[in-house]
């Protein structure tokens, strides 16, 4: 974390300390979180990341709702399985 006060002296340190931990840095501005700086790389890698996770939930929903059923064929399915059983 660093205070936004640190800014406009420490840019360049900040942006590299960013770069080569490939970690975000939290900015604060009167105590509160206000920004966060990460290196392009960083960023870059997280919003493949993130695409990777949307693609695979819309395949997973995809998936699912392939194999539901509508109640109404649930309904019969289990008619014809417990006719003549009870």
């Amino acid at each position: 974390m660093k205070s936004s006060t640190e800014l406009p002296n420490s840019y360049n340190e900040i942006a590299r300390q960013a770069r080569e931990t490939a970690e975000s840095i939290y900015i604060t501005m009167n105590g509160n979180g206000d920004t966060v700086i990460m290196g392009m790389e960083a960023f870059e890698r997280r919003e493949q990341m993130l695409a990777l996770r949307e693609r695979l939930l819309v395949s997973e929903k995809e998936r699912l709702a392939e194999n539901m059923i509508s109640l109404e064929d649930a309904g019969q399915r289990l008619q014809r399985n417990f006719d003549g059983k009870i």
